[in-house]
């Protein structure tokens, strides 16, 4: 199984890194993507789209070319899991819920979908059956979880199998039990043949980068 780790704004793989030792995952692969500059994109996710443009459209691009890169690997997108947090994993909301992308399963702590408002209908389920697994904490200082719930939805509506819960607590932080679900969601994925030690790759680099400035 790969897992691909996109870290939150001001973070680097490395933290991925730290955030993976908490995860029971034998046999995973981690592949830890670096944003330039430390973040994905300028300004807050609430903000309106444009304001984050054109570097939220060039994250949003390098994904799929991530993703090549573990296929050449020999991961399939079934054999395939998104795993964000903070930053990473609004980016990686956002890419499930306007690219539609279908793949293992998903796992994003505290994020949801950009912009100031609900994202357009889409008429089909491109998402149908994949499950997504969504924590947050209940008074977040950054991510308010009437998004995540909003996100939730929309990947609800899209097909996906969510499951959402809101933590108590007015922190930045991912629990054990987050960390103990995903844990769980990704043994369930996993294929069942051989227990083979799990491995980090500390970056995954794709070309060209974005040209993305600091700032919340």
């Amino acid at each position: 199984m790969a897992i691909l780790s996109v870290h939150g704004r001001g973070q680097n793989p490395e933290i991925m890194q730290d955030f993976a030792s908490f995860l029971n995952v034998p046999g995973a692969r981690f592949y830890a993507p670096s944003a330039e500059g430390a973040t994905w994109y300028p300004e807050p996710f609430l903000e309106p789209l444009e304001r984050n443009q054109p570097q939220l459209d060039l994250s949003l691009a390098l994904i799929p070319q991530y993703l090549t890169i573990i296929a050449s690997a020999g991961f399939t997108p079934e054999n395939t899991v998104l795993w964000g947090f903070s930053q990473g994993a609004c980016l990686l909301s956002h890419f499930l819920a306007t690219r539609h992308y279908r793949c293992g399963g998903a796992v994003l702590f505290t994020g949801g979908h950009l912009g100031p408002g609900p994202l357009p209908e889409h008429a089909g389920r491109p998402l149908t059956g994949m499950p997504v697994l969504m924590r947050t904490i209940a008074e977040d200082p950054w991510v308010p979880r009437w998004r995540v719930r909003e996100t939730a939805a929309t990947l609800t509506r899209l097909g996906a199998n969510v499951d959402l819960k809101v933590a108590p607590g007015t922190e930045h932080i991912i629990t054990a039990e987050a960390f103990e679900a995903a844990s769980e969601l990704i043994n369930t994925l996993a294929p069942k043949k051989g227990r083979s030690p799990r491995s980090f790759a500390p970056e995954v680099t794709a070309s060209p980068g974005p040209k993305i400035h600091e700032g919340r």
